[in-house]
């Protein structure tokens, strides 16, 4: 004689909690440390192969740092190109996999009600409404635990189940 287990098929949503996302926060902040660390070295690079091919002078600055950042054309252009790093690292780990690396650490994921990955205006929103993290802090009073940047751009974070 054979007994079956139905087991319910149907899995609730679990959702982050304050905590989880900090650590998670905190984790892609030193990531994109290392990812600003890799585009200022990108940017000295070519400032010292402009200086080796003559069509660069520093006469008036110490450095190549002093020059990216006190230049009046090239220190907004320098910061917009490490705004446009940091753009570009959640933009893509959001919209391709749903996850940064910390938040793939912490066993989260940001995605549409339906599941499928966030559209990269939603990434825009996103990051535009974060307020750098300050956001998280609606997180205990709604009851989806849904951050002010999850409700701007129309997404959700779940937590993932432990795998078996």
């Amino acid at each position: 004689m054979t007994t079956k287990v139905s087991k319910n098929m149907t899995q609730t949503k679990q959702y982050p909690g304050l905590f989880r996302r900090i650590g998670a926060w905190i984790y892609d902040a030193l990531v994109v440390a290392a990812v600003l660390m890799i585009a200022g070295g990108l940017a000295m690079a070519v400032v010292a192969i402009l200086l080796n091919t003559g069509l660069l002078t520093l006469d008036p600055y110490l450095d190549a740092s002093d020059y990216l950042t006190k230049h009046p054309i090239a220190a907004p252009l320098y910061s917009i190109y490490l705004g446009l790093s940091v753009v570009a690292f959640f933009g893509y780990f959001w919209c391709k996999a749903g996850q940064t690396l910390g938040m793939r650490a912490w066993k989260l994921r940001i995605q549409n009600a339906d599941g499928s990955n966030i559209r990269f205006t939603q990434a825009l929103i996103r990051m535009a409404t974060s307020a750098f993290g300050l956001g998280n802090l609606l997180v205990p009073f709604s009851h989806t635990k849904q951050s002010l940047q999850d409700l701007m751009a129309e997404c959700e974070m779940i937590l993932l189940p432990k795998p078996n």
